[in-house]
């Protein structure tokens, strides 16, 4: 894969708004987007062939399908005031979303080859607190769904970085199918920031120069992770949140490899 634009920003609309589409960015297990639903307007979809994760950002909703129905009448008001709340939809799934407040869900879906779990409501307590790093590369990230759920594809969770300091750091990747050492995942993040002006830095790279990109990341962007090492940082004076979403194809899982130049930081 040759260098190339992996930053996709989004001013968000009312309704469902695309990021990327299964094959864009040489992502062939993921599919991301937006949904905007202003208090009183429904939404209804159908996951076909598809896994689906919706992590809500901010908002209160009632989702309903056939035989299920969940009502979230507590959730945060943004990732920054509180844990989330994530809905699970199997394969063959006709879902609808009604709006009980403004609400803003993130959007996740794999192509999936068996039935996995039934609709679930990952809440907040279901979710797992760490603290990672140190010094000025320390964040805490909330584990919302890992390889103990029953998906084919998913692991996901979100960080959260304190004004001026890192993640993702010492730099690590998942690319390659090397069990304990890697897994390979591919993952999207998506970011926003507490005031809503800051920014970040994300960088994206392979030691042989084969990609070599650095972002500035704003509210509502998202970066496209097929492959490469991917550390990131945020701007002092601003909380940095993002979203991370990981598709495995043979395994799930926080299993990652460290660039050897930059492994010594602990």
């Amino acid at each position: 894969m040759s260098s190339k634009n992996l930053l996709i920003h989004l001013s968000p609309q009312q309704g469902y708004n695309q990021i990327f589409v299964l094959g864009e960015y040489n992502m062939r297990l993921s599919q991301f987007g937006l949904l905007k639903l202003s208090a009183g307007t429904s939404y209804s979809a159908d996951t076909a062939g598809h896994e689906v994760a919706l992590v809500l950002l901010g908002g209160n909703f009632r989702a309903a399908g056939e035989g299920w129905e969940y009502t979230i009448q507590n959730g945060r008001s943004s990732p920054f005031t509180g844990k989330p709340h994530c809905l699970y939809l199997p394969r063959r799934t006709k879902y609808s979303i009604t709006a009980l407040s403004d609400v803003e869900l993130a959007c996740f879906s794999s192509p999936a080859s068996r039935d996995t779990a039934k609709p679930t409501l990952i809440r907040p307590e279901d979710t797992r607190h760490i603290e990672v790093g140190a010094a000025n590369f320390w964040r805490t990230s909330e584990v919302i769904l890992d390889e103990t759920f029953d998906s084919e594809h998913f692991y996901i969770g979100e960080g959260m970085i304190p004004s001026g300091n890192w993640s993702g750091y010492p730099p690590h990747r998942h690319d390659l199918n090397n069990p304990p050492e890697e897994l390979d995942m591919e993952e999207t993040y998506f970011y926003l920031f507490d005031p809503p002006q800051g920014f970040g830095i994300q960088k994206v790279y392979q030691p042989d120069g084969s990609i070599d990109e650095t972002y500035t990341v704003k509210n509502y962007d998202t970066v496209a992770i097929a492959e490469g090492y991917h550390p990131l940082c945020g701007a002092p004076g601003y909380q940095m949140y993002y979203l991370w979403i990981m598709a495995g194809a043979q395994g799930r899982g926080l299993v990652s490899s460290k660039d050897p130049a930059h492994a010594w930081v602990k």
